[in-house]
């Protein structure tokens, strides 16, 4: 597909985002499309979402991808995705716009039985999507509501044979307790994280308050304790986070089960028409980008420290205690931008 290419809409770590117009319009495309690039030597991370958006292309929950193509920008060669272009921005935008910071229960109630449904519906495919947060979540014109980023996605279970490593993905706000501890990241990663989703919606303020990341990554891993239920939550919606929030990830709610819940089972995006964001601004936000892969750099505004990590950890280190674990995770790498902000507008 020919395209041109638009005005920027933000910049990250792996990539930058511009609107496009589709040269030739057609039934399958909207007059406007967002393009994700990067360097074709940095495009792990890009080429391994559009594989996955490949396979999760029938659920209305999820950005759709229109493609891939090469462009030569600058004397240099870009790899770039194609998709979707949700207009009214993110859930994390949302909330800063909306009165107190904070959404009505009404409203949480509503966004979070879409997301469950584009969840499960990413689970029952076979993969998780370790990075579910305020950011990735996307809000169309309609009120309807589209899950995106999948640069750190998996397969469920999957792991290399013989690799002995340290694998730590996502962002840690939002990380569940099996993560930080032991690299474990399943479909029950992702129900911690809407856990967490919810109570932030609901409060304005990121479940866990944490100055500092290391001891954020200390609460987290290591102990019983859970982030705190919002006092201002119904019984039900109390109920529903008790069942994401539960330390051990087999006794932790399901996406499928989580439909079924009184908190969401009578709610419907498609009755809130109202709930559609205020005026877009960016629909990957990458200026509040925090995300990580194996071995890449990671901001964190709470504690003003770089966070990496580290894939290459040894077996014998999984021999230290789990406090000695986590206080090695803290680094200060700054990161390396390999992304120009000079790159020309048109393809």
């Amino acid at each position: 597909m020919d395209w041109v290419r638009g005005e920027k809409l933000g910049s990250g770590s792996f990539g930058s985002v511009n609107l496009a117009v589709p040269i030739k319009q057609s039934y399958q495309l909207t007059p406007l499309i967002a393009v994700k690039s990067c360097g074709v030597s940095q495009a792990t991370s890009l080429m391994n979402e559009k594989l996955v958006l490949d396979e999760l292309k029938d659920c209305p929950e999820i950005i759709r991808c229109f493609g891939e193509s090469f462009s030569y920008e600058n004397g240099e060669k870009l790899y770039n995705v194609l998709l979707e272009y949700a207009s009214g921005g993110n859930l994390a935008d949302k909330l800063k716009n909306s009165c107190d910071q904070r959404l009505p229960e009404s409203e949480v109630r509503c966004y979070t039985k879409a997301l469950l449904k584009g969840l499960h519906y990413i689970h029952k495919v076979g993969y998780v999507h370790c990075d579910i947060k305020l950011q990735n979540i996307l809000l169309c014109p309609d009120g309807g509501l589209k899950i995106a980023d999948f640069g750190l996605a998996k397969r469920a279970g999957g792991k290399k044979e013989g690799v002995s490593s340290y694998e730590l993905r996502g962002t840690p706000l939002y990380m569940s307790p099996e993560m930080v501890a032991g690299g474990e990241q399943g479909t029950p990663a992702d129900i911690w994280a809407i856990g967490c989703v919810v109570a932030e919606m609901v409060t304005g303020t990121p479940a866990w308050r944490c100055s500092n990341l290391a001891a954020l990554l200390m609460r987290i891993g290591v102990g019983e304790e859970v982030p705190e239920v919002p006092g201002n939550l119904s019984g039900k919606g109390k109920d529903f986070l008790d069942k994401c929030f539960v330390k051990d990830p087999s006794n932790r709610w399901t996406a499928e089960m989580l439909l079924n819940h009184p908190f969401v089972v009578d709610q419907d995006l498609g009755d809130a028409k109202n709930i559609a964001s205020t005026s877009p601004r960016c629909p990957f936000d990458f200026p509040d980008w925090a995300s990580s892969v194996t071995s890449s750099a990671e901001y964190s505004p709470e504690s003003n420290l770089w966070f990496s990590g580290n894939s290459n950890l040894t077996s014998e280190s999984w021999s230290a205690s789990p406090d000695e674990r986590l206080q090695g995770l803290v680094g200060h790498q700054e990161p390396d931008w390999s992304v120009s902000d000079d790159w020309i507008t048109i393809r």
